[in-house]
């Protein structure tokens, strides 16, 4: 017993000390669920991995401030003397928004895995080479005295192998055009990304364009509004006005004036959200150029029936999802040809060297206290085989039956797709057209409300009127100018929306060029 109990217990030790370690790294962990983590940082204020130490500052749930990402991308080299118009806008975005840059390294990896899958047609070829050293000692009594032998060898071994599959059933084939199919799926996502940056540039314009319009229209609803002030101010001096009417003018302005904070702030508002959908920093100041009044165009209307028919086929997610459509294919014939055999051939050529000396002491007999071996040899090998798979345990079934799966999914999901894209377009071609209709009938309204205002006001001025109907008056306007602003920005963001849905966007045929390009 103490003869077996005597090796056990060291081993003991060594096993508990090693559960010791991996239990102790829960110091690494809050102490308590209700209590705040205190990290261990560096004199930077970088956070490493340790034992929470304690701390004079009182716990709280903010974290140490890490000098070292203390810094920011310097704002975008912009010339702050040029007006940028929409097409400039979509240029900088589409070179310095980020989502871009991860689209295009995407496509390139797609690209890259295509020329993997193609090397496997080609031999791999190898080198290795093994070196080594062997010493030894030995000694014997004899009758005639003690007799001690020293031994060494040294040699070395270089290989050069070969391996190349001749033919494989088109597996390998099938592998690498399910590659390309892939590749051309993210050139397609790359460009739908292109895409949907420029929409989103142009529908953040369009909307910054409709907000720097309204504060103008407020701005000249603030100087009708003092119109309408000093007139009751006026008539009032003069006897024939009421202190009621300057209070409800002077109201009107406050009103008015309150319209003017809110416009100037939903300003700013829509050119930070220009500002992001460019993709720069938000310490960027661009200049932005006044959209020019155009008339909309009466070729956005047209037949959904004949828009959905040259649509369909250029739409990038129809276009990707038959591309991954025929990747599940590709990769149905390689999983196929798994069951099939595989013609290899196998070559090789080595050289070994290698020598050795011994050295007995003392010489017995006539041999030679010193003996020094040195020799070589070379050899080559060529093999051609055959590989049968025979039993797997059901792999290749498996995988087979995955990928037939994941064909019917992307079949399947091509069909989701052209559906999909017939809802959107249908959607977006009838918000264009409320969009048109909505923006004659406010450019109808904004003309008929200035006509009363100024109807309304002449009238006050001379006596005639109420200054209740030049202050409504004067609100009807700024709706009714404000209306036909939105109008015009909404209308042109539905014909950038039909853009995108038809895959026609950022092209030379984008809904008559609304997208701004």
């Amino acid at each position: 017993m103490h003869k077996s109990g005597l090796p056990i217990f060291p081993l003991m030790l060594v096993s508990a000390s090693l559960a010791g370690c991996a239990t102790s790294a829960l110091e690494l962990a809050p102490e308590q669920p209700d209590r705040p983590w205190q990290p261990v940082t560096k004199a930077s204020g970088e956070i490493v991995a340790g034992k929470p130490q304690p701390s004079t500052r009182p716990p709280d749930y903010t974290l140490p401030a890490n000098s070292a990402l203390a810094t920011i991308a310097p704002p975008a080299a912009l010339d702050a003397t040029h007006a940028y118009t929409l097409p400039e806008l979509i240029d900088l975005a589409e070179s310095a928004n980020p989502l871009t840059r991860v689209a295009w390294n995407d496509a390139r990896n797609a690209a890259l895995a295509a020329g993997i899958a193609k090397s496997s047609y080609l031999p791999q070829i190898s080198a290795s080479a093994l070196g080594g050293y062997q010493n030894g000692h030995g000694s014997v009594s004899t009758g005639l005295g003690a007799v001690g032998a020293n031994s060494s060898g040294h040699g070395g071994v270089g290989v050069l192998s070969l391996q190349w599959l001749l033919f494989d059933f088109g597996e390998r084939a099938g592998i690498i055009d399910a590659a390309e199919q892939t590749s051309i799926a993210a050139n397609i996502a790359f460009t739908a990304v292109h895409q949907r940056i420029i929409h989103d540039v142009s529908v953040a314009f369009y909307r910054y364009q409709a907000a720097r319009t309204r504060a103008g229209t407020v701005q000249q609803a603030m100087e009708n509004a003092d119109a309408v002030l000093t007139a009751a101010k006026s008539r009032y001096q003069r006897g024939i006005g009421t202190v009621v009417e300057v209070a409800q003018a002077t109201q009107n302005r406050a009103q008015t004036n309150l319209a003017m904070v809110q416009a100037q702030g939903a300003q700013t508002d829509a050119y930070l959200a220009l500002v992001t959908a460019i993709g720069i920093s938000p310490l960027s100041k661009p200049r932005i150029a006044e959209m020019p009044a155009r008339p909309l165009s009466p070729a956005l209307h047209g037949s959904i029936e004949q828009i959905v028919e040259s649509a369909i086929a250029r739409r990038p997610d129809v276009l990707g999802a038959f591309a991954v459509e025929r990747a599940n294919q590709a990769r149905v014939k390689a999983a196929e040809a798994e069951f099939l055999p595989k013609v290899f051939m196998s070559a090789f050529t080595s050289y070994a060297s290698g020598g050795s000396s011994i050295s007995a002491i003392p010489a017995v007999g006539q041999q030679a206290p010193t003996v020094n071996l040195n020799g070589y040899r070379y050899g080559a090998s060529v093999f051609l085989g055959v590989t049968v798979p025979i039993y797997d345990g059901g792999l290749r079934s498996a995988v087979l039956a995955q990928a037939r799966n994941d064909a019917d999914s992307a079949s399947t999901k091509l069909t989701r797709a052209k559906e999909e894209s017939v809802r959107q377009i249908v959607v977006s071609q009838s918000a264009l057209e409320t969009s048109l209709a909505a923006y004659e009938a406010a450019r109808a309204l904004a003309d008929a409300a200035q006509t009363t205002y100024d109807a309304a006001f002449a009238a006050y001025r001379k006596g005639v009127g109420t200054v209740t109907d030049a202050n409504l008056a004067q609100n009807q306007l700024l709706l009714a100018q404000n209306a036909s602003a939105d109008a015009y920005s909404g209308a042109l963001s539905a014909a950038a929306a039909l853009a995108l849905a038809t895959g026609a966007i950022g092209g030379a045929a984008d809904a008559g060029g609304w997208s701004g390009r």
